[in-house]
């Protein structure tokens, strides 16, 4: 199954921009006041899990706590994804106050609600420095059991290979820069897989031979290309998601600005398929560097019998 209706989310208590992850993350800024910064992002936390709501999905929510600090939490997608087999997986992380995150309180809340059979904890990879950091550095498609990863300091081919034994998947590596040159620190930042729409920024592919590769497994695999250029890239039109409503309605969700950064037709192209669901969180993209997508860690296990 390609796509869920129930989605995980963490509430933030004291948002900011991560001095942590700044330097391999050019799409930070830390420009706000703290005290702006943390007002800001709950008010556009809470407006998005509403309009996913709107949308018929369902939103597990679960609040932070002000200690330890994790600036960063309200991005759980890069050290969790659960999986419809009943397997959790935990990610290493390449910000030391990001390892934080990964919060036993958050795994038993989860339990409490869905059935979760094993715990595959991939964190020990930090000792040795090897960093991937879940569905932000991976991009599942499911139905094909294929993930997509772009080359950067947090994603690890080591780390790939224990997930593709621990879950079955194959793997498809490419390189991937921003407009200066520099290694896109996420995959998810430029690339989304849903059940027949790929969202892919392919100027940023610059070797020709990644990129027709690239093309040739998305089109074998049934999906249209929507290609968005650099400047929708940094818009954090690559940073959407393919969600589903209860009633198994296709939900696309992605942030104000992402949206109006699409032309008519690609903008058509979705809302054509798809109900849309837009987040207005400039100031979490704008402090966090991640967008609608990040904030979303997918819910694909099944629930427990009540």
């Amino acid at each position: 199954m390609q796509t869920t209706s129930t989605i995980l989310m963490i509430r933030p208590a004291r948002f900011l921009s991560n001095p942590q992850t700044s330097p391999s993350n050019a799409f930070q800024k830390s420009d706000i006041d703290h005290q702006e910064a943390q007002q800001n992002a709950l008010a556009e936390f809470d407006a998005y899990v509403g309009e996913l709501r709107r949308c018929g999905v369902d939103v597990l929510v679960i609040d932070d706590t002000v200690e330890p600090h994790t600036p960063d939490s309200i991005f759980p997608n890069n050290w969790i994804s659960l999986h419809a087999d009943g397997k959790v997986l935990l990610y290493p992380m390449e910000a030391p106050n990001r390892r934080l995150e990964r919060n036993n309180k958050v795994l038993e809340k989860i339990k409490h609600v869905f059935a979760v059979e094993e715990v595959i904890d991939l964190s020990g990879f930090e000792r040795v420095g090897q960093y991937h950091e879940g569905t932000g550095t991976m991009i599942f498609d499911h139905d094909q059991k294929m993930t997509y990863v772009c080359f950067s300091s947090r994603s690890s081919e080591n780390v790939m290979k224990a997930v593709s034994e621990t879950i079955g998947y194959q793997s498809f590596w490419f390189h991937s820069v921003d407009r200066h040159g520099k290694p896109i620190y996420h995959t998810n930042v430029m690339m989304c897989v849903g059940k027949t729409l790929a969202v892919v920024c392919l100027e940023s592919i610059r070797d020709w031979n990644e990129r027709d590769a690239l093309i040739q497994a998305l089109t074998d695999s049934g999906k249209e290309i929507i290609d968005i250029s650099y400047d929708q890239l940094e818009h954090f039109a690559g940073n959407m998601i393919e969600l589903s409503s209860r009633n198994g309605e296709p939900v696309f969700a992605l942030s104000r600005q992402a949206w109006s950064s699409l032309t008519p037709e690609q903008q058509t192209a979705i809302s054509s398929y798809a109900r849309v669901a837009l987040a207005p969180i400039d100031t979490i993209e704008r402090l966090g560097g991640g967008g609608a997508r990040c904030m979303v860690a997918e819910i694909f296990l099944p629930r427990r019998a009540r």
